[in-house]
């Protein structure tokens, strides 16, 4: 028994030190969903992608499902989900409105995601119906806080 704790405690010890390794890479001008998206706006355009803390802990991404341009995106609710080798988890869109663009480079490089998560790595770009949803967003120093916190918990 005392194995098994050591063994979970080592593991979450890893984690962390993984984590501030990486922690960097939290991009000051984007706002982010405590889903793990970042937006990046541009008047009333928004990139939309997964944040490097979400690629790290998924692990190598294998596949990402992508909405059809012209479909309407809610936020708050899923649009497409990212394949790791660990896991498949749901993307879910940090504003509202309709998607003008899909990442194409996806569907033959997924790994992208995980070696660019905020420029080549990008997965859609939305026009956005409602920009008063921003203000529901993380700036980048509650993003940062976020996710220490939710990785102390785990």
């Amino acid at each position: 028994m005392a194995s098994r704790l050591w063994g979970s405690r080592a593991a979450s010890y890893l984690r962390l030190s993984v984590f501030h390794r990486g922690f960097s890479s939290v991009v000051k001008d984007l706002k982010y969903a405590d889903s793990h998206e970042w937006v990046k706006i541009d008047g009333n355009s928004a990139i939309v992608g997964i944040t490097d803390h979400a690629q790290d802990h998924l692990g190598d991404v294998v596949y990402v499902e992508l909405p059809e341009a012209g479909a309407a995106v809610n936020q708050g609710s899923s649009f497409g989900a990212v394949e790791s080798v660990k896991a498949t988890s749901d993307i879910n869109s940090p504003v509202s409105g309709k998607v003008v663009e899909v990442n194409e480079e996806l569907n033959s490089s997924p790994g992208l995601v995980n070696a660019s998560p905020y420029e080549n790595g990008w997965i859609i770009k939305v026009e956005m119906s409602d920009t008063g949803e921003l203000n529901s967003l993380m700036d980048s120093e509650q993003y940062t806080k976020f996710c220490e916190e939710e990785d102390a918990k785990h």
